[in-house]
């Protein structure tokens, strides 16, 4: 009866992340400033939002072939994605079970079998442990039981995710459903990769790069070339588990060479929709995550936090393989995807500007939490999930050291009342 109580409670706030039930009492304020800088309150994060939330690896052309494989690391875990002798793909912890050794070193590579490096133990690209020497030292030693450990693995539309616990949150395909219809004439799953993994510190809180993401209010203030090229087409709107920005390219030419080059060169794609040939399509995932999707091709990062705050970035592009171009647009279908980053790249620099002042901010004794509007509706739906799973971000000021000890408790176990404490002792 109590396993049946936990996972109905589970239940019920999972439901109340995606906005159903009572509305958020805290709707018209933002997540406080203290959640952006308290050690104890980025322990409770790891634990109930980034260990149980799906995060981007790789595309399944990544690892075409049996043995290859490609890793993600954070949350001072390592996991390793695979596919096998019989062209299944599968993640490990990148771990033997031997002596806790890590099995493979960096981002990519091919290995008929994984062999530790300290013992020799071997297993195989299924996880299963073959090889030991001396097996008969290990008088307790069953091979079938060590195994590699496994981590929980979806494949959508060619992206392998990985998972590090299940705490019912919904998968990919199902954030994503209210949008599958619009993302289907890309092609995801045939795309290839055209760059390297990117790996860019940021010296701020994980949550202030989703949030700027998001944000709609900044774009007209802080981004010119934006402004230049959307016009006032940009939006934003947010379904229970993923939010969805949007610009459509206007026809008239920038000033800037790179954005007016981009407007008059970008290809038509015969297998796209016409309102999607000049649409600059962005989607945020819960929670770290997010896609860039244009006609030319598709960007993808995450933000891992490292620290309460400093976060990495973690960036890779896709494209469709040259014969998706129409005969004769391949050469300019290149320099437009080199335009595309040219104006990108002036954007990220806007926008680490910003990110890094809002963190130097949240440093900041006078600041609590700050009115949200209306139109904030992306902002709304992240902190009303926040909120959700460590009720104390209701909280506008930091309670006392360590009071993660007697913290309410997330999804699995009923909390506190603290609706009425916006003001905590300090």
């Amino acid at each position: 009866m109590a396993d049946l109580a936990l996972e109905e409670h589970r239940q019920s706030r999972i439901a109340q992340c995606a906005g159903e039930g009572a509305p958020d009492p805290d709707a018209d304020w933002s997540l406080p400033g203290w959640i952006y800088t308290d050690p104890e309150f980025a322990d409770l994060e790891i634990e109930r939002v980034i260990r149980p939330s799906w995060q981007i690896v790789c595309h399944a052309s990544d690892i075409p072939n049996p043995g290859d494989w490609r890793t993600i690391d954070y949350c001072g875990e390592s996991v390793v994605v695979v596919r096998g002798d019989d062209g299944v793909i599968r993640a490990f912890h990148n771990v033997c079970r031997h002596r806790a050794m890590r099995l493979v070193e960096g981002e990519a590579g091919c290995s008929r079998k994984f062999i530790c490096a300290y013992h020799a133990w071997a297993y195989e690209t299924d996880g299963r442990l073959t090889g030991v020497p001396m097996k008969r030292d290990y008088p307790a030693l069953r091979l079938e039981d060590n195994g590699l450990a496994p981590v929980a693995l979806e494949v959508w539309h060619g992206f392998v995710f990985v998972r590090l616990e299940d705490a019912g949150f919904p998968s990919v395909a199902a954030m994503m459903a209210p949008y599958e219809a619009e993302v289907a004439p890309y092609r995801f799953a045939e795309m290839e990769r055209i760059s390297d993994v990117r790996l860019r510190p940021r010296s701020v809180n994980w949550k202030n790069v989703g949030d700027n993401y998001s944000d709609n209010l900044h774009i007209p203030v802080a981004h010119d070339g934006l402004t230049r090229i959307f016009g006032k087409s940009y939006e934003i709107e947010a379904q229970p588990w993923v939010d969805r920005m949007k610009g459509d390219l206007v026809d008239q030419p920038s000033a800037h060479f790179w954005e007016r080059f981009y407007q008059a060169h970008l290809p038509r794609v015969p297998h796209l929709p016409e309102g999607a040939q000049r649409r600059w399509l962005y989607y945020k995932l819960w929670p770290n995550m997010a896609f860039d999707i244009y006609a030319d091709q598709i960007d993808f990062m995450q933000w891992l936090p490292t620290s309460p705050t400093t976060c990495v970035l973690r960036e890779m592009a896709f494209a469709l393989p040259d014969r998706y171009t129409p005969p004769g647009e391949e050469r300019r279908m290149k320099l437009v995807r080199y335009a595309n980053w040219r104006i990108n790249r002036v954007v990220n620099q806007e926008d680490t500007w910003l990110i890094e002042r809002v963190q130097q901010g949240m440093h900041s004794a006078s600041y609590g939490a700050g009115p949200i509007g209306r139109s904030e509706v992306c902002l709304r739906s992240f902190a009303r999930k926040i909120r959700t799973l460590i009720p104390e971000a209701r909280l506008h000021h930091a309670p006392g050291a360590g009071w993660s000890r007697n913290a309410a408790l997330g999804v699995g176990e009923a909390t506190p009342d603290i609706s009425n404490g916006k003001e905590a002792p300090r």
